[in-house]
């Protein structure tokens, strides 16, 4: 991530490799956008965002209860990643997961509905945040448990190897998680197998309010695999060009039965850990220059004005219909009926 280091963090053993350079012997492929492309990327961004702003509304007014970790400033991560996969491929990830889900696919009125705790919701108002699927979209969750979301995505790879498909699982973890013992227990399997498994390092710099200076004795995690012989980069991940550049290559990889293989997305998340987070432990100011100057939804908007792919008007009335989507699923979530008490009963092992 070549701009975001350089501005915020101190670091010097930490070295950031640029997505326009070679990695690992890998060229770093085309991070230019077609008309298409850039659009389709800010209404998805766009969506994650106030999708997110909603949610953290909602919280505030009390209709959202438990956990609940928003996503905003990580955008780019998972709409990047999404333009470089095919239908039948597998994501799985942590906590902070409502972006996941929204560019899976998965209809916004059914997210909500799981964080308000009503029938329509993903798992039918019992789940909450963190734990939501959709066998439809390919979304495997949602999981509370720092780090074990690792195991079962890896588990998934060894699922497309089993039925012989070239389908790749995208398996999402956080930085804090990134110092999980099972997380090598997984990379040492998936390398033995070469299993077709993309692990994805969403580095937001913070685990819960710890730096990453503070929690690990090296902070490239791109690395993490070199033990095991697994190929890593660390990738923009505020720019959703090289997010989508760099997922193509790990995901040509895992196809062609060489995987697995890491990617180091250097990200930044804006709120706190969750929204009982006042966020301490970091600047005003730090928070500040990565929206001014990294925004992934800013960097989109501005190429699109600046090619003449869009005037003001045309990106206001894209927000404009994006209010729309996450206003009318903010209704759904308010009035669906709430579970019926019955429901305690099902979906349990009983002994």
């Amino acid at each position: 991530m070549a701009k975001a280091a350089t501005t915020t963090r101190k670091t010097p053993a930490r070295k950031r490799a640029s997505t326009s350079t070679k990695k690992n012997g890998k060229s770093a492929g085309n991070l230019e956008f077609t008309q298409e492309q850039d659009t389709q990327a800010y209404r998805d961004m766009l969506l994650i965002r106030r999708f997110e702003e909603k949610s953290g509304q909602m919280y505030g007014m009390g209709l959202i209860g438990g956990f609940c970790h928003l996503y905003i400033g990580q955008e780019a991560v998972v709409v990047g990643m999404q333009m470089a996969l095919k239908d039948g491929d597998q994501v799985i990830t942590g906590y902070r997961d409502h972006g996941h889900m929204l560019a899976c696919g998965m209809d916004p009125k059914g997210v909500l509905a799981e964080l308000t705790g009503r029938r329509g919701g993903y798992s039918r108002g019992k789940g909450g945040s963190m734990h939501m699927f959709s066998k439809e979209k390919h979304f495997y969750g949602g999981h509370g448990i720092v780090g074990a979301q690792v195991s079962l995505g890896t588990g998934l790879g060894f699922a497309n190897r089993y039925r012989k498909t070239d389908n790749v699982s995208l398996t999402y973890f956080g930085d804090g998680a990134a110092n999980q013992g099972q997380v090598y227990e997984s990379f040492n399997l998936a390398k033995l197998w070469h299993l077709p498994v993309v692990y994805i390092i969403e580095n937001n710099r913070y685990g819960m309010g710890t730096s990453i200076e503070r929690a690990s004795s090296t902070t490239d995690l791109s690395h993490r695999g070199a033990s095991f012989d697994i190929p890593g980069e660390q990738v923009d991940g505020m720019d959703v060009r090289a997010v989508k550049a760099a997922g193509e290559r790990a995901v040509a990889v895992c196809r062609e039965g060489k995987g697995p293989y890491i990617l180091e997305m250097l990200t930044y998340r804006y709120r706190g850990h969750s929204m009982s987070d006042p966020a301490k432990y970091r600047t005003k100011e730090e928070v500040q220059k990565m929206r001014g100057e990294h925004d992934p939804i800013e960097q989109v908007r501005q190429r699109l004005l600046e090619k003449g792919w869009a005037s003001e008007d045309d990106l206001k009335a894209i927000d404009k219909d994006i209010r729309g989507i996450v206003n009318e699923a903010a209704e759904f979530a308010q009035t669906d009926p709430e579970p019926d008490p019955s429901e305690l009963w099902t979906d349990i092992v009983l002994n």
